[in-house]
């Protein structure tokens, strides 16, 4: 999918449904309408991909996939502090670096927002999607199977977050039931299940990486419903469900330079499976301001300086004898990037997010960078997790050694099923930095309080291990859900 293709507007078609009430909170504020009697012209192929374009487009917002979604899932965590300036709070992100968060805490509301308001963009689409005729089936298919994966893909950012939300699979009309099911939560093990009944929906319906035209790189492809799936049975401990997921993703391979990943010239590259396309071209089409807020603040910098990397990061793949990944995850002061450019010796942080790094649109809000959030790297990691739980240490081996080879590292000397394991909780640590899976990581391996003390925060066991649920969906709920244990 090229870039400049990717709208920005949702498309709600008003008449056909009603709201439950204008003020829900998971209600979407539509940026366009058009009238149930203009439907008729979206009744062909261009107008059936526009539906499913909405979707990947929410993904550029700001609350979506930046100021808060840097917060809530790097700031928080080891990897990262809230950087900037002292008197630069960010509007929250001091707290969340603090681990003093409340229901109240705004990042928590735009990461519950913004993924509902995508959900249900991709109810849109899967709605009127078999309404459109005239247009081709065969692409109707395909683009129901990508609302699905996008979808899928929401939900697992909400489950993983907040445990049970609320589950809302249609376009919502104003009957009670459909009150009730935008104000009540389900138990994460639903979300579950339905993740998990999206993506094998949609890995009947997408083609391979490999069928899709230059025109529509980026979209979402079998290759990425394969990976996101054992992605999700790996958080459930599926084991040998995520290592047959593994299995199944083809047609890959790690790129041989790490830091070319992360340039213009590694997006969608052999190694990708799928990321967020942002272009820097055409205004509006970047992932806002998402190199800005993380570029290298103060004399000789150009960016907000928030999301620094910590030192206890820095000093991992030191002690690793990582140089080759600290050096194309970790800008320091004074260095010269791959571009030549030269960040400031005297720019307010040590160290910055070189993976947010952008070349040619440093300093604008709309950039190029691209987010990568599926990799070939991580499948590889994902089957020598799954292998080792499984008992089949050997097997894993060789897979983790892979990824350290690539890195230009030693192979591991970890042995026995508790040292592989150790080990490979710390690869995708090195390996994924800043790829927004840390603070789900330490939680599900139970790591939190332990790697956050040695970073100087308090992980409240039996309270953090879920965000809270923003209180004003608590309060529109009224009494339908119960806030997370201890907020």
């Amino acid at each position: 999918m090229k870039k400049k293709y990717i709208i920005i507007s949702a498309l709600v078609i008003t008449g056909l449904f009603n709201q439950s009430c204008s003020d829900d909170f998971i209600d979407v504020a539509p940026t366009e309408q058009v009238s149930a009697q203009d439907l008729s012209l979206y009744n062909n192929n261009e107008g059936a991909t526009s539906f499913v374009n909405a979707i990947y487009a929410k993904f550029l917002d700001w609350d979506m996939s930046t100021f808060s979604w840097i917060g809530v899932t790097s700031i928080t965590t080891d990897d990262a502090d809230k950087g900037s300036t002292p008197g630069d709070t960010g509007s929250d992100k001091d707290i969340l670096d603090a681990l003093t968060f409340t229901p109240s805490t705004p990042s928590f509301e735009s990461l519950f927002s913004s993924n509902y308001q995508g959900i249900n963009r991709c109810n849109q689409a899967l709605q009127y999607l078999p309404q459109l005729t005239n247009a081709d089936q065969n692409l109707r298919n395909r683009l129901a199977g990508e609302a699905k994966f996008l979808r899928a893909f929401m939900y697992f950012t909400l489950v993983r977050s907040f445990g049970g939300v609320p589950l809302v699979d249609h376009v919502p009309t104003s009957s009670q039931e459909d009150v009730e099911m935008q104000l009540t939560r389900k138990t994460k093990e639903e979300i579950y299940a339905f993740i998990e009944k999206d993506l094998i929906d949609a890995i009947e319906a997408l083609p391979l990486k490999s069928a899709y035209s230059a025109a529509n790189v980026g979209r979402a492809s079998k290759g990425a419903a394969h990976a996101l799936l054992a992605k999700v049975y790996l958080y459930q401990k599926k084991y040998q469900l995520a290592v047959d997921q593994c299995n199944l993703v083809t047609g890959y391979s790690l790129t041989p330079n790490f830091i070319d990943i992360y340039k213009v010239s590694g997006e969608n590259n052999a190694e990708s499976i799928f990321e967020i396309q942002g272009s820097g071209i055409e205004t509006g089409k970047g992932i806002q301001q998402y190199t800005q807020v993380q570029g290298a603040r103060g004399t000789g910098g150009w960016g907000w300086g928030f999301n620094t990397p910590t030192q206890n990061l820095y000093d991992a793949y030191t002690a690793e004898g990582d140089t080759e990944r600290r050096d194309a995850t970790i800008m320091k002061k004074g260095m010269t990037l791959y571009d030549g450019r030269v960040v400031g010796a005297d720019a307010d942080n040590d160290y910055y997010n070189y993976k947010a790094y952008s070349s040619a649109y440093t300093t604008q809000s709309s950039t190029d960078t691209n987010i990568r959030y599926l990799r070939y790297a991580e499948v590889l990691l994902i089957k020598a997790e799954a292998l080792n739980e499984l008992g089949q240490t050997t097997a894993a081996i060789p897979l983790l050694n892979e990824v350290r080879q690539r890195a230009n590292i030693n192979n591991t000397t970890a042995t026995s099923q508790a040292n592989v394991r150790t080990a490979i909780w710390k690869e995708r640590r090195l390996e994924l930095a800043f790829e927004h899976d840390r603070w789900f990581d330490l939680v599900r391996t139970g790591q939190a309080q332990s790697a956050l003390a040695a970073n100087g925060k308090t992980f409240v066991v039996g309270k953090h291990e879920v965000f809270p649920l923003p209180q004003m969906f608590i309060t529109e709920a009224k009494g339908r859900s119960a806030q997370n244990p201890n907020y």
